[in-house]
C-alpha cells in the first residue's frame, strides 16, 4: 500500500493545532459572563434561558433583540443555558471548540485549494492563535462571528466540492451552509464576492473573460441571499436605533474607516493595547492619520494590481481583507465603536495568505531559506501563542477586562460604565459612583449610565439624585421604561404608593414584557393591599423571567396570607434555590412551614 505523507503530515498539524488551541484557551473555563451585552445575549435573558421550545424557536427568528437578526446565535444560546445553565464555563468551551472546528476547517479547506500544506498550516495556526481572536473566542455574546465563520468555512468547503464536481446537489449545499451562516451573523454578505477571489486564485478559474461573466452568473443565488439577508439586518438595526448614520458625517465615517483598516494591520503585526471597546473618536478624529492611512491603502492596492498577474496570492489576499472589513468599518456606522477587535476574526485571513505565501516567495534564491522559514513560522506562532495567553487573562474578571480597557484607551465611556457594577457587587459603591459619573461626563446621553447611576443613589440612600437621574434619561428618552421604573422604585421607597404605581404602570405600558417592573408594581399593590392584583404581577414576572426570587418570594407571601400554604412554600424554596442567601425568603419559608405543622390538616 502506497503512503501518502502529505496525508499523514495533515493529521499531525490537525492534531498540534487542537493540542496547542486547548493548551492557550484552556483557561477560559473559569471567566465569567462579561456585563456588556453577555447580560442581553445570555446571563439575564428570560428567552434564552427558557431553553429551546416552539415557542423560543419563534422568538428567536422574529427577535430584534440587540439589533440584529441571528435565530441560529440565539438558539446556540438556548442550547447552551439548557446544557449547562447559568454557569459560564459550558458556554465558554462551546466557542473554543467553535474556534477549533474553524481552525482546522481553514487549514484542509486551504490546503485542498491550493495544495501547499506548510503555508496552508501556518495561516490556520495564525489564525487560531493571534491575540485580536481573544475576543471572539473569550466573549460568550461573540458567539455569532466563531459560529458564523463555522458556516463560512463550510460553505467555502462545500464550494470547492462543487468547483470539482459541479452538480447541483453539490451548490444546494452551498446555498444550505450559506443560509445557515447568515443566520447566525450577516457578516457573511461578503463570502460570495471571497469565492470569486478564490476563483482567481488559488482555484485558477479564470481563464478568460467570458469565464469572469460565467463564475457572476454562476453566483447569481448566492447574491439574491446575501441582497436579501442585507436589507433585513438594516431594517432590524434601525428599527432598534442601531444605525447611526446622522451622529457622524460621512466625512468622520470615512475618515475613521481608513485609520481602521490601518489599525488592525497595525495590531496584527504588533497587537498591543487591544481593548473590548474602542470609542469613536468623533469629531476628535484625526485627519492627518485618516489622509496618510489613505495613501498607504491606495499605494498597497496599486502595487497589488501591479503585481497581481504573476504573484496571484497578493490579489486573493488584499482584496479578502478589504472586502470583508466593509460591512464593519464604519461606513454605515452600527454602533459607537470606531473598530473591534472580533471583526478581525476572519478578515486578517486575507493578510496570513500574503504573508504564507509571500515570504516563501522573498527568499525563493537564499540560501538559508528553508531554515529562515521554518524558524521565522516558529517564532511567529510562539511569540503569537503567549501573547493571546496573557491577552486571555484580562477576560479573568470583568475589572481587570475594563480597566485593562481604560489603561490602553482615551475617554473610553463604555468601560468606565462596564466597572461600576462589579465594584457594585463588592460593596465599593464610591467607586462605583466614580466611574458611572464619569461614563455620564464623557457621554452624557447615555442612557444606561444613568439608570445604573440612579439605582448605585438608591443603594447609597440619595433617593433625590436617584429620581434626578432618572429625569434626566426621560428628557433625553421620554418613554425609557427602566427610567421609569426607576421613578417607581424611589417613589415606593418614600412611601409614595400612588405616584409609585403610576410610574410603574407606565413602564409597562411602554414595555409589557418588563419583568423587573412587574415585580416591583406587584410590590407597590401589596402596600396597597391589593393582593390579587399583585399577585398576578408577579405571576406574569415570573413567567417572563423564571429566575426572579424576589418575585418567587413576594408571591409566596401572597398565598401564605391566602392560606395557600403549600404554594406558598414551593415559591419560598424556589426563591431560595435561586438566591441561597435570600434572609427574607429563608425566614418566610421556616414561618411557613412552623405553621403547617400546627396546622390539623
Amino acid at each position: 500500500m502506497t503512503k501518502n505523507p502529505d496525508k499523514n503530515w495533515s493529521l499531525l498539524i490537525c492534531l498540534l493545532l487542537t493540542l496547542t488551541l486547548l493548551i492557550v484557551f484552556y483557561q477560559v473555563r473559569v471567566f465569567p459572563f462579561i456585563n456588556l451585552d453577555d447580560p442581553v445575549y445570555v446571563s439575564q435573558n428570560p428567552n434564552i434561558q427558557a431553553g429551546i421550545s416552539l415557542n423560543a424557536v419563534k422568538w428567536a427568528f422574529t427577535s430584534n433583540v440587540s439589533n440584529h437578526w441571528h435565530p441560529l446565535t440565539w438558539l446556540s444560546h438556548m442550547l447552551d443555558w439548557q446544557l449547562f445553565g447559568p454557569n459560564p464555563a459550558g458556554h465558554h468551551i462551546i466557542n473554543l471548540f467553535f474556534h477549533i472546528a474553524n481552525t482546522l476547517l481553514l487549514f484542509l479547506v486551504l490546503k485542498q485549494m491550493s495544495q501547499a500544506l506548510w503555508p496552508s498550516a501556518f495561516v490556520a495556526a495564525m489564525f487560531a492563535l493571534h491575540p485580536l481572536h481573544v475576543e471572539s473566542v473569550a466573549w460568550v455574546s461573540s458567539r455569532k462571528d466563531i459560529l458564523s465563520t463555522f458556516f463560512w468555512m463550510l460553505t467555502m468547503w462545500a464550494y470547492v466540492h462543487y468547483v470539482r464536481r459541479p452538480k447541483a446537489a453539490n451548490y444546494l449545499l452551498i446555498v444550505v451552509f450559506l443560509t445557515l451562516g447568515l443566520m447566525a451573523k450577516p457578516m457573511l454578505v461578503t463570502l460570495p464576492f471571497v469565492l470569486l477571489l478564490l476563483d482567481y486564485w488559488p482555484l485558477n478559474r479564470f481563464v478568460s473573460k467570458r469565464s469572469l461573466l460565467d463564475l457572476l452568473i454562476e453566483k447569481v443565488p448566492l447574491f439574491v441571499m446575501i441582497l436579501a439577508s442585507s436589507i433585513i439586518t438594516f431594517l432590524v438595526q434601525k428599527k432598534g436605533g442601531a444605525v447611526n448614520m446622522d451622529k457622524y458625517n460621512f466625512p468622520i465615517r470615512l475618515a475613521n474607516a481608513f485609520i481602521s483598516y490601518m489599525q488592525y494591520i497595525i495590531k496584527m503585526i504588533w497587537p498591543v493595547h487591544l481593548a473590548i471597546f474602542y470609542p469613536h473618536p468623533g469629531l476628535d478624529i484625526s485627519v492627518l492619520y485618516a489622509v496618510i492611512s489613505a495613501i498607504f491603502l491606495l499605494v498597497v492596492t496599486i502595487l497589488i494590481l501591479r503585481f497581481a498577474g504573476r504573484h496571484k496570492y497578493l490579489f486573493t489576499g488584499w482584496f479578502w481583507y478589504i472586502g470583508t472589513l466593509v460591512p464593519v468599518i464604519g461606513l454605515l456606522q452600527v454602533g459607537d465603536q470606531a473598530m473591534a477587535d472580533r471583526y478581525s476574526y476572519i478578515t486578517l485571513t486575507g493578510l496570513f495568505i500574503i504573508i504564507a505565501w509571500g515570504l516563501p516567495e522573498l527568499l525563493a534564491k537564499w540560501r538559508y531559506k528553508k531554515i529562515t522559514l521554518i524558524s521565522s513560522a516558529v517564532l511567529a506562532i510562539l511569540v503569537m501563542s503567549i501573547c493571546t495567553f496573557f491577552q486571555l487573562g484580562y477576560w479573568q474578571s470583568n475589572l481587570s477586562l475594563f480597566q485593562h480597557a481604560l489603561d490602553v484607551t482615551k475617554k473610553n465611556y463604555m468601560a468606565h460604565f462596564c466597572l461600576a457594577a462589579p465594584l457594585r457587587n463588592a460593596n465599593k459603591l464610591n467607586e462605583a459612583i466614580y466611574h458611572c459619573s464619569r461614563a455620564i461626563q464623557l457621554k452624557p446621553d447615555f442612557l444606561r449610565a444613568h439608570i445604573e447611576m440612579s439605582y448605585l443613589f438608591r443603594l447609597a440612600g440619595r433617593m433625590d439624585e436617584a429620581a434626578e437621574e432618572c429625569w434626566k434619561c426621560l428628557q433625553i428618552k421620554p418613554d425609557e421604561p427602566n427610567a421609569l421604573n426607576g421613578i417607581g422604585v424611589v417613589f415606593g421607597m418614600k412611601g409614595k404608593t400612588d405616584l409609585a404605581v403610576k410610574y410603574l404602570s407606565l413602564a409597562l405600558k411602554f414595555n409589557p414584557n418588563f419583568a423587573e417592573a412587574h415585580t416591583n408594581l406587584g410590590y407597590a399593590l401589596t402596600l396597597q393591599g391589593k393582593y390579587d392584583q399583585a399577585a398576578e404581577h408577579f405571576v406574569e414576572a415570573l413567567r417572563l423571567d423564571p429566575r426572579s426570587a424576589i418575585a418567587h418570594y413576594h408571591l409566596g407571601c401572597i398565598l401564605v396570607q391566602k392560606g395557600r400554604l403549600d404554594e406558598g412554600i414551593t415559591n419560598f424554596k424556589q426563591a431560595l434555590l435561586i438566591n441561597p442567601d435570600f434572609t427574607d425568603a429563608k425566614n418566610s419559608l421556616n414561618a411557613a412551614l412552623a405553621e403547617k405543622q400546627k396546622s390539623p390538616n
